[in-house]
C-alpha cells in the first residue's frame, strides 16, 4: 500500500518551503546582511533534495510487482507511472537549476523571489503529474501558469522581457480560460470532473462532453507549444534567466502534454482517432520548429523553436502508442520526454554558462549570438564540451540519449507495418537529419580557431555553474550507452498511459 504522509509531505513540501525562502532572502535584503539569502540558497537545495528522497521512498511503498500500484493516495490526486516520470524529470532538472542559479542570479534584483517562484513551479508540476481530477488537474495548471509567467518576466525592467511576459501570460490565460470551459462542459454532460468517472462512463459523454474534451486538449496544446499555438515559446525561452529556459523547454512543456494526455488517456472508450491527431499534429511541429529553428542567429532562441520539433517528436511516439496500442511507441516518448529534459537543461544551462561569462558579468543583458560563439573552446573548453555534446545528442547522434530516444520511436512506427506509417517515418528521420542544419554550426563556431572579440573579454566561469551542466552530460551519455536505466520509469509510464486507453 501507499504511505499516504509519504505522498502529502511530497506534495506539500515545495509550498511549505516557498514562503520560508522568499522571507530568508528578503531579511536579507532589508537588513543588508547576506546570511538571509545563503539560507534562503540552502534551503532551496535541501527542499529539492528531500523532494527525491521523497519520491524514492512513495515508490518503494506502491510496488506491486513489476509496476507501481494505482493507489489512491489523496481523494484527487493518485500515485502512478505517468506523474512519476514527470517528478523525476522536475526534480533533477529543478536541483541542476538552482545549484547553477546561485552565481548566475547572485545579486539580481529580486534574488528572493527567484528561488521562492522557482520553488512554487516545480511544487505544481510535482501535483500535475499526479492530478486525478479535471478540476484538480486545472488548479495546479494554473499554479504553474501563475509562477512561470513571474519568472519569465523576471527581468522587469526590459522592454523584451516584459513583451515575453505579457505575451505569455495572455495566451497561457487563454488556454487555462479553453480549459474551464472543456471542464464545465464535462460537467455539465456527466455531473462529475473525475478522471476515473469519465474513463467508466466516457461513452455517455454525448456531443456537449466531446466538445469539452476538444476544448481541455486546444487549451493544455497551448502550454504545451502544439502549432499554431506556440507563439509564445520562443520569447519566453530567450528572454527568462538561463535556468528558467532550461525548466520552461525542458519540463513545463513537458508537463502541458502530460495533462493533455492524461485527457485522452480517458477517452478510449469515445472510440475517436486521437492518436492519428496526435501523428498530425507531430509532423506539423516537427517541420515548423526545424524550419524556423534554421532562420535564428540568437542561440537561445534557436533552442526555443528546436523545442517545437522534439515535442513533435513525443507527439509522434504517443500518436503511435494511441493509434496502435504500441507500447513501444509509448515507451518512446515518454522516453524522449525524459531524455529532451536532460538535453535542453543541458544546452540552455551551458549557454547560460556562456552568456554569463560574456556579458551578464559585465552588466550586458543582450542576446547570446552564433557570431559571439567563435573560438569559444580555446577559452572555455568544458563548457563547449557539453554544449556540443547537448546540440548533438538534440540532433539525434549516437551514442547520446537523444539518438536512442528517436531510435525507439521510429522503430515502433515502422513495426505498424502501416504504409501510411512508414511514409512518416521517413519523414520524422529525414528531419532529424535536417535539425543537423542548425545544431552543427553551434559547434563549428565554438571550435574555430579566431576567438571572437566578446570570447577574449571573457570572464571565467564559476565551479557551481559547471557542476550541474557536468552531471547533465554525463547522464546525456550515460542513458545514450545504457538506456536500459530507464526501463522502470518508462514502463509504468506507459502502462498507465495505455492501460486505461484501451481497457
Amino acid at each position: 500500500m501507499i504511505d499516504q504522509p509519504l505522498f502529502i509531505s511530497l506534495l506539500a513540501l515545495p509550498f511549505l518551503a516557498a514562503p520560508l525562502i522568499y522571507l530568508f532572502g528578503r531579511l536579507s535584503v532589508r537588513k543588508g546582511k547576506l546570511l538571509g539569502m545563503k539560507v534562503a540558497k540552502t534551503l532551496t537545495l535541501a527542499v529539492l533534495l528531500a523532494e527525491i528522497v521523497l519520491l524514492v521512498l512513495t515508490v518503494k511503498a506502491a510496488m506491486g510487482g513489476s509496476s507501481v500500484q494505482q493507489l489512491i493516495g489523496l481523494e484527487l490526486m493518485r500515485f502512478d507511472g505517468i506523474g512519476l516520470i514527470l517528478s523525476a524529470i522536475v526534480l533533477v532538472l529543478g536541483v541542476c537549476v538552482t545549484i547553477f542559479s546561485f552565481p548566475y542570479m547572485n545579486n539580481e534584483k529580486g534574488e528572493e523571489k527567484f528561488y521562492a517562484l522557482l520553488m512554487m513551479t516545480i511544487g505544481s508540476i510535482i501535483g500535475l503529474g499526479f492530478s486525478y481530477d479535471l478540476f484538480n488537474l486545472w488548479i495546479w495548471f494554473e499554479a504553474m501558469a501563475i509562477s512561470t509567467y513571474f519568472l519569465v518576466a523576471f527581468y522587469n525592467e526590459q522592454s523584451a522581457s516584459l513583451e515575453a511576459g505579457l505575451k505569455y501570460l495572455v495566451q497561457s490565460a487563454v488556454g487555462s480560460a479553453l480549459v474551464l470551459f472543456g471542464i464545465a462542459a464535462i460537467f455539465a454532460a456527466m455531473g462529475s470532473t473525475s478522471l476515473e468517472d469519465i474513463w467508466q462512463y466516457g461513452a455517455q459523454l454525448g456531443t456537449l462532453g466531446v466538445l469539452g474534451l476538444v476544448l481541455m486538449i486546444v487549451g493544455f496544446g497551448v502550454k504545451a507549444a502544439l502549432v499554431p499555438m506556440h507563439t509564445w515559446l520562443p520569447d519566453a525561452h530567450s528572454q527568462a534567466p538561463s535556468g528558467i529556459s532550461a525548466m520552461l523547454s525542458g519540463v513545463v512543456i513537458e508537463a502541458g502534454l502530460v495533462a493533455m494526455l492524461r485527457v485522452i488517456s480517458m477517452t478510449g472508450k469515445l472510440g475517436g482517432n486521437w492518436g492519428y491527431i496526435l501523428i498530425i499534429f507531430a509532423c506539423l511541429n516537427i517541420l515548423v520548429g526545424n524550419l524556423m529553428a534554421l532562420r535564428q542567429t540568437e542561440i537561445k532562441r534557436l533552442l526555443a523553436y528546436s523545442s517545437l520539433a522534439h515535442v513533435g517528436y513525443m507527439l509522434f511516439g504517443f500518436g503511435i502508442g494511441f493509434a496502435f496500442g504500441s507500447g513501444a511507441g509509448t515507451e518512446g516518448g515518454f522516453f524522449h520526454m525524459l531524455t529532451h529534459g536532460l538535453m535542453k537543461g543541458l544546452a540552455f544551462l551551458s549557454v547560460g554558462a556562456l552568456l554569463y561569462a560574456l556579458k551578464l558579468v559585465k552588466g550586458d543583458h543582450s542576446a547570446l549570438t552564433l557570431e559571439d560563439l567563435n573560438g569559444a573552446s580555446r577559452k572555455y573548453p568544458l563548457i563547449a564540451v557539453c554544449l556540443s555534446v547537448a546540440v548533438l545528442a538534440l540532433g539525434g547522434l549516437p551514442p547520446f540519449a537523444g539518438f536512442m530516444s528517436k531510435w525507439m520511436i521510429l522503430v515502433a512506427g515502422v513495426q505498424t507495418k502501416n504504409t501510411w506509417m512508414l511514409i512518416a517515418v521517413i519523414f520524422v528521420g529525414l528531419n532529424s537529419v535536417l535539425s543537423l542544419g542548425y545544431y552543427a554550426p553551434i559547434v563549428n563556431r565554438l571550435f574555430k580557431r579566431e576567438m571572437s572579440e566578446v570570447v577574449t573579454a571573457g570572464k571565467r566561469v564559476p565551479w557551481t555553474m559547471s557542476l550541474p551542466i557536468v552531471f547533465l552530460t554525463l547522464a546525456v551519455i550515460l542513458i545514450g550507452v545504457w538506456p536500459m536505466l530507464t526501463d522502470f520509469l518508462l514502463y509504468n509510464g506507459q502502462y498507465f498511459l495505455l492501460g486505461y486507453f484501451f481497457n
